[in-house]
């Protein structure tokens, strides 16, 4: 790997879009993804990875920590209006084959189920694949999770199989996930498909 893609491959870019803007996660985003939580119930879904507001400030450090590794790279988003409504990243990132996976994402309930969802991935999938060359993008979710699964169906991945008892959940408990990818010979329909979605929610 030359020196470009080794850079590229632990910097995180500014994306921008109509409906939502994804920008490098930082500590002063804390504030901003504490009110996403509060109220929401998003924290009480055992299934997922969300904190609670009072654990956001030391989720973001968490994070931020597995960034200066090279492990993750986060994004914080922003709705059309600049207000920050979620959080996102890639992780498992291996450059060697390329391939790298989209998860860890969670909204603002306004913003679900709206173009913020599907601009934020057409644009994550489009660096993944033309910036960064990547053969195949996954997505993992728990066997609870429908919703999300559901979701990610809707992109157009497809589903490669269930790992049991692989990963544990935030409460402890054992978890089966799910996995689906997108590979890159798939990735110019699949960007058809999301452009299709926008443009019916423009």
């Amino acid at each position: 790997m030359d020196a470009a893609s080794t850079v590229a491959w632990r910097q995180v870019p500014t994306l921008a879009g109509r409906h939502a803007t994804l920008e490098p996660l930082q500590a002063a985003h804390a504030d901003g993804l504490r009110a996403v939580v509060e109220g929401s119930g998003l924290d009480r879904l055992w299934y997922t990875n969300v904190p609670a507001p009072g654990q956001v400030a030391a989720y973001v450090d968490g994070v931020l920590e597995a960034q200066a590794q090279g492990r993750v790279l986060a994004f914080a988003v922003r709705d059309a209006a600049g207000a920050v409504v979620g959080t996102t990243r890639f992780y498992g990132l291996e450059p060697e084959v390329p391939r790298l996976g989209i998860g860890y994402t969670w909204y603002a309930p306004a913003v679900q189920r709206t173009g913020v969802n599907t601009e934020c991935k057409r644009m994550l999938l489009a660096h993944a694949f033309e910036a960064l060359g990547c053969a195949s993008v996954f997505f993992e979710t728990s066997w609870f999770n429908h919703a999300s699964r559901a979701a990610i169906a809707r992109l157009g991945a497809k589903q490669d199989g269930v790992l049991r008892n692989c990963k544990r959940h935030a409460d402890g408990s054992l978890r089966d996930t799910v996995v689906f990818s997108i590979i890159d010979t798939e990735w110019p329909a699949v960007r058809r498909h999301l452009e299709f979605r926008l443009e019916a929610n423009a």
